[in-house]
């Protein structure tokens, strides 16, 4: 099954719904312009389309292959990782100053998305580098930026960032890696690391690892971690050295993304060139370490919404190549007729809703990443200021919501294939099994709502939340207005999904308002096993309204647009955003009602799991 980047829905995001334009005349990119940012996409869409999804489902089969510390990739990717690199790939969303391209959050989205679509597992290593590049952009000395990303950039070397451990799970404050201060400044480092997602391969000359650790004097919990520089290979003269005391003890064995090796790593096992320990270098000021860790992670997270959309992408296009191919039944309209499955209602209702998830999935997206740019560049201060806490409170649910629903979607083409979709030679069982990671890594969905909740939603007394509520009623009211204009004028093409569109999202909204209120009053009141209790259901209905919004200004766009455009992709797009309306909108309605019911539903649940 090959892949084709969606540029035509992509540019329509990026024009009609994120405010392209917009961006563009920020400082420093207004040398950037439209026609460029189609010819990047389409350039990445070929690269991917090529280079990527060639090498997907042998590198599913083959996996990463540990072996005495080392790790082995599967065929072809250490040489597509080298025309990656070469091309200026890693580079796209990153600082000119370092050698990057310097472009938008808006136009590295798309081309990270159909990156992942293309080969997931792939994708990740490009990921944490993204991650380590941000990080120290942010917090890292003039000479720790000079020494590491340009190589970084250029592909040379691949970064990683290591968290966790075996006893600390998502309590970073169980962490007990130690460093120890040396005369000459640097740190030896000494613990094991888990799950470090390309802690070792063979596609790049060095690693740079970020870690979080301990120095002996810290105080216990987050307040005592330390972020800290550990290169596989020391750097000399710019150029990888004695090998470091850092090694790959093994992988994990996964349930999907084969080709991504998971590793345990261990510090200080006294195997290194350097001695005993691995040197590492303080990133920051002590005891600041997750702090600064959250800028990469921050980074991570919207990374894996992205993911969600782009394995979404992937399943939808898989699903909807074998129903169009797959005889079997017979035309509802004449039993005499055996048709293509995707002829079938209950087909065209599974392949809609795959749809509907991911493109009001990646409009939720890319509108977030518009906020990014405008929080980072935008010169009124107070429109700074508002984008930036808009973009921090739609982080956690891009990353939940779009996760969540890429388990849902390829659930879906599984189903769509049948009892073929079981077998794993048709390919639809693999985006299944990638899939089931993208809600866990990077902070479940759990930990994403409680995020949404408690630091997004609480602190600020609603203000972000009540905020896009007035948004989103002020697109409603432009709905009832080109309804009744419509109507006035019997109707015509598009007035019967407006109106349904306009039917279902005045109820979702009141939904969301009232579910942002029953949060803060019922915290206020201090009952908050019932706040959290109902944190994933909230983001859930953030998600699916916040999508549908976007869905529904993609109608109205779609609307004016076919008033002298008859392009059939208005009439499908429009056709999405009113499915999406009448199929997934609902769902705001049953969330919030789990949500009210918090109080009498936390004590159900303690009762149901405590014996």
């Amino acid at each position: 099954m090959t892949f084709t980047a969606p540029i035509r829905d992509t540019l329509f995001v990026l024009d009609e719904l994120a405010d392209l334009q917009g961006v563009l005349s920020l400082p420093g990119f207004e040398e950037i312009s439209r026609d460029l940012v189609a010819a990047v996409l389409e350039e990445d869409g070929k690269f991917v389309e090529q280079v990527l999804a060639p090498l997907n489902r042998s590198g599913d089969e083959a996996g990463a292959q540990w072996r005495d510390g080392a790790v082995t990739m599967p065929a072809g990717f250490a040489k597509a990782f080298s025309e990656f690199a070469a091309a200026g790939w890693q580079g796209v969303q990153h600082s000119a100053q370092w050698g990057g391209q310097g472009l938008p959050k808006l136009v590295a989205a798309p081309a990270c998305e159909n990156l992942n679509a293309a080969n997931l597992s792939f994708s990740l290593c490009p990921l944490l580098t993204d991650g380590v590049i941000e990080a120290l952009t942010a917090v890292g000395s003039e000479a720790q930026q000079a020494a590491f990303i340009p190589a970084l950039l250029e592909g040379r070397w691949t970064g990683t960032m290591n968290l966790t451990e075996p006893q600390a799970g998502s309590d970073l404050a169980r962490i007990t890696t130690k460093a120890v201060r040396q005369d000459d400044g640097s740190y030896r480092i000494t613990g094991q690391k888990i799950f470090i997602t390309y802690g070792e391969h063979d596609m790049a000359e060095n690693i740079v690892h970020l870690v979080l650790a301990r120095t002996p004097d810290a105080p216990a919990g987050v307040k005592g971690i330390s972020l800290f520089i550990v290169p596989k290979f020391l750097v000399e003269d710019g150029k990888p050295g004695a090998r470091n005391d850092v090694w790959c003890a093994s992988i994990e064995h996964k349930l999907g993304i084969h080709a991504s090796p998971t590793a345990v790593l261990l510090y200080g096992s006294g195997k290194g060139e350097a001695g005993e320990g691995a040197v590492g270098h303080l990133v920051g000021q002590e005891c600041r370490g997750l702090e600064y860790m959250f800028v990469m992670m921050n980074a991570a997270r919207f990374a894996v919404g992205l993911q969600g959309i782009a394995v979404s992408e992937r399943a939808l296009q898989h699903a909807q190549a074998y129903a169009a191919e797959r005889i079997q039944g017979q035309a509802l309209e004449d039993p005499t007729q055996s048709v293509a499955i995707i002829q079938h209602p209950d087909v065209q209702r599974m392949l809609a809703t795959m749809r509907a998830l991911t493109e009001g999935g990646r409009a939720l997206a890319y509108f977030a990443a518009a906020a990014r740019d405008k929080a980072q560049r935008h010169p009124d201060a107070q429109e700074q200021a508002w984008n930036k806490a808009l973009f921090e409170y739609l982080v956690p649910i891009v990353k939940g919501f779009s996760t969540e629903n890429a388990v849902e979607v390829a659930s879906l083409g599984v189903q769509v294939h049948g009892g073929m979709g079981y077998i794993e030679e048709t390919g639809a069982a693999q985006y299944y099994r990638d899939a089931r990671i993208l809600p866990i890594y990077e902070g479940t969905t759990a930990i994403q709502a409680n995020d949404l909740v408690g630091r997004k939603t609480l602190r600020d007394a609603g203000k972000v939340a009540f905020e896009l509520t007035g948004r989103m009623r002020a697109t409603l009211r432009e709905l009832q207005s080109q309804v009744e204009r419509d109507g006035a004028l019997g109707g015509g093409e598009g007035h019967d999904e407006l109106a349904l569109i306009t039917r279902r999202f005045g109820p979702a909204i009141d939904a969301y308002e009232r579910s942002v209120k029953f949060m803060l009053s019922t915290a206020a009141h201090k009952e908050l096993r019932a706040v959290f209790l109902g944190s994933v259901p909230y983001l859930m209905l953030s998600g699916v309204v916040l999508a549908g919004w976007q869905m529904a200004n993609a109608a109205l766009a779609c609307r004016r647009l076919m008033q002298t455009d008859r392009d059939a992709f208005y009439t499908r797009k429009l056709a999405c955003s009113a499915f999406y309306a009448q199929a997934v909108l609902p769902r705001a309605e049953s969330l919030s009602v789990s949500i009210l019911e918090g109080e009498t539903a936390s004590r159900a649940a303690a009762l149901g799991v405590l014996r």
